[in-house]
């Protein structure tokens, strides 16, 4: 691990791998948890995590970097079901990537138990990842001006649903009801960082 100064009172640190990411974001809340972390936020990303407000940051900056990436965590948090319909315009070109008929794309996506990596882009968009490597697909060459809430989307090892209409590049295989981001709601996001994710389909997919 290597542990950057941000500021007078955060680090950066920096992992090798999304999944040493997310076992360090789990080990770090837990500490916090036990009150043996002070800290106002933990932020996981793609490879690093970041340490906003600490107490002491030079002190876990010298910690951190002699330690070990910790183990990655038991996923005992509830599982989310999220509803889907595969009704997505790119569901046929994610199946060309896959050498499989649509049918078959949709099932190996809904038969995937997924883990929310880190959370970005929008409020409520989580970065999922549990499909295996040569699942990842490009994103489109050229971006929607307007993707849809709710559009369930691939892009290189992730996948994400947009909990709102914006631009976006990512390829659309479904959609969802489900409703990602709500402020009268605490958590205000359905998908936080650690959970676990499954999709259902709906009808006959």
């Amino acid at each position: 691990m290597r542990a950057l100064p941000v500021g007078d009172d955060a680090l950066l640190v920096e992992v090798s791998s999304g999944e040493e990411a997310q076992a360090l974001h789990a080990v770090l809340l837990r500490r916090r948890a036990e009150g043996a972390l002070t800290v106002r936020e933990i932020v996981p990303a793609a490879r690093t995590v970041l340490l906003d407000g600490l107490a002491d940051p030079d002190r876990w900056a010298a910690e951190l970097t002699t330690s070990r990436v910790p183990q990655a965590p038991s996923r005992a948090r509830e599982l989310i079901e999220l509803p889907v319909r595969y009704d997505g315009p790119d569901l046929a070109v994610v199946a060309g990537h896959w050498g499989v008929t649509e049918r078959e794309a949709a099932r190996i996506h809904a038969g995937t138990e997924f883990t929310v990596a880190f959370c970005g882009f929008a409020p409520g968009f989580g970065y999922l990842t549990g499909l295996p490597d040569h699942y990842a697909v490009p994103r489109r060459a050229t971006p929607r001006t307007a993707v849809p809430a709710g559009a369930v989307a691939l892009a290189g090892p992730y996948t994400g649903v947009y909990p709102r209409s914006s631009p976006g590049g990512w390829q659309l295989i479904g959609t969802t009801d489900a409703v990602l981001w709500d402020h009268t709601r605490t958590p205000a996001a359905l998908l936080t960082p650690g959970a676990r994710v499954r999709f259902v389909p709906l009808g006959d997919a």
